[in-house]
């Protein structure tokens, strides 16, 4: 099914459900479902998408779209979610971003935020992170997108659930302060302070209990083995990156995040040990520090492109 197929839906489903009855409007979507199978076709998607509206994630519902007027960022909104009830097809091929480029909050490279919310909670963005909040009379939720957050709740009087989901699953706070970190196929989410329930996307019936000190990782369908949360493991927030007998090849890599351009580690240093506290807001005294304490050189082809090699 193609985009334009899809986009055209997603404007129809938005002006039927602005809350204004407009009988010629209703016809005129009468006339476009009827003018062909393909506009048929991702019709049924949005119907099918109706009747599972309570699996969708609170912060992606529509219920504020009623004095919206078919505004774009609705648009766009309901059609990603219906790309991503496509499963292959385009979406596989593409994997557009949509909900997350419209996101209410981002870090770009090189850029951490810290945020107040509504009810006082605190909210730590990494770098290069996508958020959006939503809080409504139920529930307090943060969609993760992409990037990494420390998140420390309020306990609120009415007792309203606290909750960040990923496309992995969701995390229920309990009175803590925890963190969460996108991967490309997982989650992490390790917990500083009380715990956390975990609930993979596929099976919200499995429920991993975190404590304070643990950390784990989890897709769709499950969780990895939980292991005891690395020391330090949030230094981001005061803009270090602290490592313990760490591979060479893993810090470059994490210290690449803090960087603009292409930073990389030649293959046959990669399993060097390295341990120590770096700044990542300047990576390039990091960088010059560690010929100081490895056998290695740091060799720049340009500003934005970085080899650590053997010296």
């Amino acid at each position: 099914m193609d985009l334009k197929t899809l986009e055209a839906a997603a404007t129809w489903y938005v002006q039927l459900n602005d809350g204004a009855s407009n009988e010629a409007r209703t016809q005129a979507w009468r006339q476009w479902l009827q003018a062909s199978p393909q506009h048929a076709a991702a019709w049924a998607r949005v119907e099918k998408l109706q009747l599972q509206w309570a699996m969708v994630p609170p912060q992606a519902a529509l219920s504020s779209l009623g004095a919206a007027q078919a505004q774009r960022r609705d648009v766009l909104k309901v059609l990603s979610l219906l790309l991503a009830m496509g499963g292959g097809g385009w979406l596989a091929a593409e994997q557009v971003p949509y909900r997350a480029l419209l996101a209410q909050q981002h870090t770009r490279g090189g850029e951490r935020r810290s945020l107040q919310l509504d009810d006082g909670s605190q909210l730590e963005m990494n770098v290069n992170t996508a958020v959006d909040v939503r809080y409504d009379a139920k529930v307090r939720a943060i969609q993760l997108y992409h990037g990494e957050i420390l998140v420390r709740p309020t306990i609120t009087p009415e007792q309203r659930p606290f909750i960040v989901h990923t496309e992995d699953g969701s995390v229920l706070a309990r009175s803590t302060e925890f963190s969460i970190r996108k991967l490309a196929q997982q989650t992490r989410v390790g917990v500083l302070q009380a715990a956390v329930d975990v609930r993979p996307q596929r099976h919200p019936e499995r429920v991993l209990r975190l404590q304070a000190g643990q950390q784990v990782n989890y897709d769709r369908d499950d969780f990895a083995i939980t292991h005891a949360l690395p020391v330090n493991s949030t230094a981001w927030v005061q803009g270090m990156v602290s490592v313990n007998d760490w591979h060479l090849g893993d810090f470059v890599e994490e210290l690449a995040r803090y960087r603009q351009g292409v930073l990389r580690c030649a293959p046959s240093i990669r399993s060097m040990s390295i341990s120590g506290a770096f700044r990542i807001d300047d990576t390039d005294i990091a960088l010059a520090n560690l010929p100081k304490t490895l056998p290695v050189k740091v060799r720049y082809l340009s500003r934005y492109w970085a080899s650590v090699e053997p010296a």
